[in-house]
């Protein structure tokens, strides 16, 4: 395929507490022969993002960088991999997404139908696979437990609400406003909460009264510290994030008086130790959705021009579903 020598693409040149980003000119870059080179029609936004322009994520990558850990794409270089040049695909780009193409390792790259949105596309790859690792591999979540999903209207805690949802359990999810709450319910929440309202808690234990048996957190703070009071014997409490700026500091007597366990989840170190297993949950997570066994909010695209824009939304917790910037146009 023809690839041009040079590529727009949104940069960070310096460390900010804004996450300065500015769009610049720059050189195609190069596979290595474990990699392809992707055209790149859609960058996934995920939370680490949002860290890492600002410089507080764990993998601090030399300046300048173009960020972005997510993309679908279409192959123009890499041959003699198992994807041919033309095969369209979505895969962890591990930076470099924000931009015209990007290199992506051969061993991430997942093939995708013509017919799959590039948004959808990039949820099923991204958010589908860390929920189903962290309720099916961790919790061990069975059919007829409860769980409560934190943040159920953004792009892991819907994939939670509809993964638990296939697994047979029971979902009380909180997410922060009505539209948020109604986004929740329309992909399978059996009962929703604002967890703005100061009683959430109290809600959950008339819902709950033996209490929930696992809690999936992406939000952490004092929503993962509330969390404790609702544990069920047993328990599991999930660790996923902190979209809320703070980890959970997390009361261990809550943990005691339960018999609750609390695990961390890091889907990317999950990928690195065992690709094996993060290959069989990534495809269980497309076959589901495309048997039709699986719901999948919208989520939002945005122009590459609104990139920023894009990010703060997700950083300030003002969005719905999987968000992407779009570069198909």
């Amino acid at each position: 395929m023809n690839v041009p020598t040079t590529m727009r693409a949104w940069q960070v040149e310096e460390i900010t507490e804004a996450g300065t980003l500015v769009q610049r000119e720059i050189a195609v870059p190069q596979p290595t022969a474990d990699q392809y080179l992707v055209r790149v029609e859609a960058a996934g936004i995920a939370f680490g993002d949002t860290l890492i322009v600002r410089g507080k994520y764990q993998v601090k990558p030399p300046l300048p960088f173009t960020p972005g850990s997510e993309v679908v794409g279409t192959i123009v270089a890499g041959e003699g991999g198992p994807l041919a040049v033309g095969t369209r695909i979505a895969s962890s780009s591990r930076q470099g997404g924000f931009a015209g193409y990007a290199v992506v390792p051969r061993t991430e790259a997942v093939a995708l139908p013509a017919d799959l949105a590039g948004g959808a596309g990039l949820a099923l790859r991204s958010n589908y696979p860390t929920s189903l690792y962290a309720l099916r591999e961790v919790a061990r979540l069975k059919p007829g437990e409860t769980v409560l999903v934190h943040a159920a209207a953004g792009g892991v805690g819907s994939a939670a609400v509809a993964l638990a949802k296939w697994m047979g359990a029971r979902v009380l999810a909180t997410a922060g406003g009505p539209t948020k709450l109604a986004a929740a319910k329309a992909i399978g929440a059996d009962e929703v909460l604002d967890y703005r309202d100061p009683s959430w808690v109290d809600a959950v234990k008339k819902l709950a009264p033996q209490g929930v048996d696992a809690v999936y957190d992406p939000v952490g703070g004092e929503v993962g510290v509330q969390s404790m009071r609702c544990l069920g014997f047993g328990a599991r409490y999930l660790v996923i994030g902190f979209a809320s700026g703070a980890l959970t500091q997390l009361p261990a007597n809550r943990l005691l008086l339960h018999n609750a366990t609390a695990h961390g989840v890091l889907w990317g170190e999950v990928r690195k130790r065992n690709m094996a297993l993060a290959t069989q949950l990534t495809r269980d997570a497309y076959d589901a959705h495309a048997a039709g066994r699986l719901a999948l909010l919208p989520g939002q695209g945005y122009l590459f021009a609104d990139a920023p824009r894009a990010l703060a939304a997700l950083e300030g917790r003002d969005s719905i579903g999987k968000l992407w910037i779009d570069l198909s146009t």
